[in-house]
């Protein structure tokens, strides 16, 4: 049996251009002589739909959509996922399903199992579980059907399950022979290899052939890479979809031809293709073709517009330099000398004189008090009004460039260096930004090498630089992940890292106190196992600190 593993890129609530794209590719699928075609989880949709659910029109439109497709397939079977009423007397009035469809007619309607309640995923908001498996025959052979969440549950695999139910095993024990997962998997780094290691498992600890195919695209926070593959009962791999991009590849149960496609090389590349296709798709698909980058000098600025000219092309990239009265020559040297090897448009807007008509302004509500924090941040603020003007102005979005490090501990200013439509590295620690802008220069000198060499500084008062107030960020970084993505207590990093506590609990109050600054940032794109946004769910007045 050939199946086609359909790895296609919708956008929620573009009901209209989602069937579309089914159409092409089942297509695609019936010219590859496949038997059976399957596509994502929610593919009628898109995903997340979020309180999208919540809305009947959105629900009935979903199931419409679902009996236009039954009729405009052509010749070949197909799984797809959708949305519709859960047809429950009690309990959540929808359900996650997948549909088989052939011939106008639904040959099966499954409801996903195990709903996901973790980071990001909140289904049990929103759906009532199904209770029966998904079972169905083709060509007299018995094939299971699931649903991302139903195969991450396998005893085997993971040392504490989190369900009381295995719908693989249930499948396995009903005689299917081969098993199929329709997956909407958001991207984080190590995930592409340890999806790769639990589906192999389920294939030889199951005895049969297990094939995955996942969304592809960004969505709001969320990039889903896609990387659908499919593995012989003995865990060979037969069939690999491309990362972060379209494809179709099909997965002959019987062994005898693979189609393997090329993956990432390493852990940074993937990331750096995660940002590309995030910034890419949310950009496109929130109706924006260019961008604002304010260009400091710096290295986050400048991996920032690297990414944006790599993503949009360079012709819609828009960088401002914006120099102050502690701005350093070299700093506007190297924005411009940036912009020129990007190709992309560059403008000086100095604010020196802006800034002095500020202080002149404000000096008598400031009479008898010292200069302090509040004068660096109207800094950072006037250069924001001047990218959010020239974003009205222009029509184009401005990308915010701070990163996760700066963010994680306040190191950054609130309608300043936070204003933007969109944060490209708000999810990567310092530390993983100079890693990302050294893979950025693997060619050549992109971004200019003392971008990488100088002391990193916000240039808000003379000689300043970011460790007069934080940690080196090689210790700063440790502890962060420690915190947001391992939740470690203080004196347990302490001991693990050999790291002063006073430290630690320093870095953790102030991780605690900027907590109303993070929920007032632009959306992030998610590339770590823990985020700051959607996934991460902490009050902003408390007083624990841990």
């Amino acid at each position: 049996m050939k199946i086609a593993l359909a790895q296609i890129n919708t956008t929620v609530g573009d009901f209209e251009g989602n069937v579309a794209k089914i159409l092409q590719y089942a297509r695609m699928a019936l010219d590859r002589k496949a038997d059976l075609v399957i596509f994502p989880e929610m593919a009628v949709c898109g995903y997340p739909p979020r309180d999208l659910v919540e809305r009947q029109d959105f629900i009935e439109r979903s199931e419409a959509e679902l009996s236009r497709l039954s009729h405009l397939l052509p010749e070949v079977p197909a799984l797809i996922g959708y949305v519709r009423a859960s047809r429950a007397q009690t309990g959540k009035g929808v359900s996650n399903a997948a549909a088989i469809v052939y011939r106008g007619k639904v040959l099966l309607d499954y409801v996903k199992i195990l709903l996901p309640f973790y980071d990001v995923f909140d289904e049990s908001r929103y759906f009532e579980p199904g209770s029966a498996i998904g079972i169905f025959d083709l060509e007299g052979v018995r094939i299971g059907v699931t649903i991302c969440e139903d195969i991450w549950n396998d005893k085997n695999f993971w040392r504490k399950r989190l369900y009381s139910r295995d719908p693989v095993e249930e499948i396995k024990q009903a005689g299917a022979k081969i098993l199929l997962n329709i997956a909407s998997s958001p991207y984080n780094m190590e995930k592409i290899q340890l999806r790769y290691d639990m589906l192999r498992t389920i294939a030889v600890e199951q005895k049969m052939p297990v094939a995955y195919v996942n969304h592809v695209g960004g969505n709001d926070q969320l990039v889903l890479d896609g990387s659908s593959m499919a593995f012989a009962s003995g865990g060979t791999l037969i069939a690999r979809a491309r990362s972060f991009e379209e494809d179709l590849v099909v997965f002959d149960t019987s062994g005898t031809t693979a189609d393997i496609h090329e993956a990432p090389a390493s852990e940074i590349e993937a990331v750096y293709t995660a940002l590309l296709l995030g910034t890419r798709d949310y950009m496109r698909k929130c109706g924006f073709k260019e961008a604002i980058v304010g260009l400091s000098g710096g290295i986050d600025s400048a991996v920032v517009s690297t990414l944006a000219a790599d993503a949009l092309g360079p012709q819609n990239v828009h960088a401002i330099a914006m120099p102050g009265p502690f701005s350093s020559s070299d700093s506007l040297t190297d924005a411009e000398e940036l912009a020129k090897r990007l190709t992309i448009d560059f403008r000086v807007i100095p604010i020196s004189s802006i800034y002095e008509n500020y202080l002149q302004t404000l000096a008598p509500s400031f009479k008898g008090r010292t200069a302090d924090v509040t004068e660096e941040n109207i800094q950072a603020r006037i250069r924001g009004n001047i990218l959010m003007a020239l974003s009205n102005k222009l029509g184009a979005m401005v990308l915010s460039t701070g990163n996760k490090s700066e963010l994680a501990v306040g190191y950054c200013t609130l309608y300043g260096d936070m204003a933007g439509g969109l944060s490209v590295i708000a999810d990567l620690p310092k530390t993983t930004v100079y890693e990302l802008a050294r893979f950025l220069n693997r060619e050549k000198d992109r971004i200019p090498r003392s971008c990488l060499e100088k002391s990193p500084s916000a240039e808000l008062r003379a000689n300043q630089t970011d460790q007069d107030t934080l940690p080196p960020y090689e210790t700063l970084d440790v502890i962060l992940k420690s915190i947001i993505e391992e939740r470690l207590c203080a004196k347990d990093i302490a001991a693990k890292y050999k790291i002063d506590l006073s430290l630690v609990e320093d870095v953790m109050r102030r991780v605690t106190r900027a907590e109303y600054k993070r929920q007032q940032a632009a959306p992030a794109l998610k590339v770590t196992a823990k985020a700051f946004g959607m996934g991460r769910r902490y009050p902003i007045a408390q007083k624990f600190i841990g």
